[in-house]
């Protein structure tokens, strides 16, 4: 399965969510079995969870820790969750791998440490790439995909999704082995 064209969008953001749905919902068609998308609000990944509805997709929804916002706060909505969950996807709040401990012990000792260099060096290549990688190892260190597969992954900036990748899987504890392997969507800003 090999693709050879990418879609290059102007703008980050939800304006293009529904060309990335599009493309997960054709690699699906195409042979992927596992989908790993990013949804804060769970907004996108209930719409993916419709358009996958009974294709035979392994799809994770992954949104991001509750307290990411602040105490208790869980950004993910209910009605999403429920949603998703009913039509087969399963829903993963994870903590940001790139940022969450790292990001705490830097602001409180203003430095840098290692995981926000990684996470700064993926965003060269977009800020949906990064969210896309970290994804996929959040939901293999969740043991909801399996590692080692060619995965198709989608996430965005801010809100909404601009990025669709075809990931090979990997724990975070093996980070170096995650490879990016066809970029079929990202933002050229």
């Amino acid at each position: 399965m090999i693709r050879r064209e990418t879609w290059y969008f102007d703008k980050v953001g939800t304006e293009n969510t529904p060309a990335c749905q599009d493309l997960l919902e054709k690699a699906v068609a195409e042979g992927w079995r596992h989908a790993v998308v990013a949804s804060t609000t769970g907004v996108s990944g209930a719409e993916a969870a419709r358009r996958l509805a009974g294709k035979g997709a392994n799809l994770v929804v992954v949104g991001h820790s509750v307290g990411y916002k602040g105490p208790n706060i869980d950004e993910f909505l209910p009605e999403h969750f429920q949603e998703i969950t009913k039509l087969g996807g399963k829903v993963l709040k994870a903590t940001i791998l790139t940022h969450s401990l790292d990001a705490g012990i830097a602001e409180q000792f203003k430095g840098s440490a290692p995981t926000l260099i990684m996470a700064s060096t993926l965003r060269r290549l977009g800020q949906g790439l990064k969210v896309c990688c970290e994804i996929v190892m959040e939901a293999v260190d969740a043991g909801l995909i399996p590692e080692g597969e060619e995965v198709v992954a989608s996430g965005g900036t801010a809100r909404g999704w601009d990025t669709v990748a075809i990931v090979r899987s990997a724990a975070s504890k093996r980070f170096l082995q995650l490879s990016v392997l066809e970029i079929w969507a990202k933002p050229r800003v």
